[in-house]
């Protein structure tokens, strides 16, 4: 008995206790950690989303409705023909599992490191496009644009190798 007193006291010594002040102060979170979707935009300010719904097909909860609507040049979203018109993740669906990450062919749905999520009604856990989409660059002009024709001959950019 006596052993078994000195091993958790040695602990108490060797092993601070390390207490976070949250909210005022946040962990850091691991690089791989799958928190709140993010609807990514190319450095110019279009959406990198392109309507297609592979995201939402993918979805084992089917947390995701996409519906797509027509580019044009004087109203211009995406980088390609279509765009999403709508957009939206049910959280009280979601399961945070990543698929719909791996599904989209321009990388424009990240799970991201927002972690601070609570819904005190149902209405409050559905978040659409406005909600999802990251902000406007400093100095870019937000979408829709207005576009020379023939300038976005491609919706799908070419993709690099992942570097993790």
């Amino acid at each position: 008995m006596l052993r078994g007193l000195l091993a958790t006291l040695k602990e108490m010594v060797v092993d601070p206790v390390t207490t976070v002040q949250y909210p005022e102060v946040k962990r850091p979170v691991s690089r791989r950690y799958k928190g709140r979707h993010t609807l990514k935009r190319y450095e110019n300010g279009l959406e990198k989303c392109i309507g297609c719904s592979l995201c939402a097909a993918a979805c084992p909860a089917d947390a995701i409705f996409v519906e797509a609507s027509i580019n044009t040049d004087e109203e211009r979203y995406s980088p390609g023909e279509r765009y999403a018109s709508t957009y939206e993740i049910n959280f009280l669906r979601c399961i945070f599992c990543g698929f719909c990450e791996d599904a989209c062919p321009t990388e424009a749905i990240v799970l991201g490191d927002q972690y601070e999520m609570s819904f005190t009604e149902r209405s409050q856990s559905i978040y659409d496009k406005a909600m999802l989409l990251e902000p406007v660059p400093a100095g870019v002009q937000p979408t829709p644009q207005k576009t020379e024709p023939g300038k976005f001959t491609r919706s799908v950019p070419e993709m690099q190798d992942p570097t993790d």
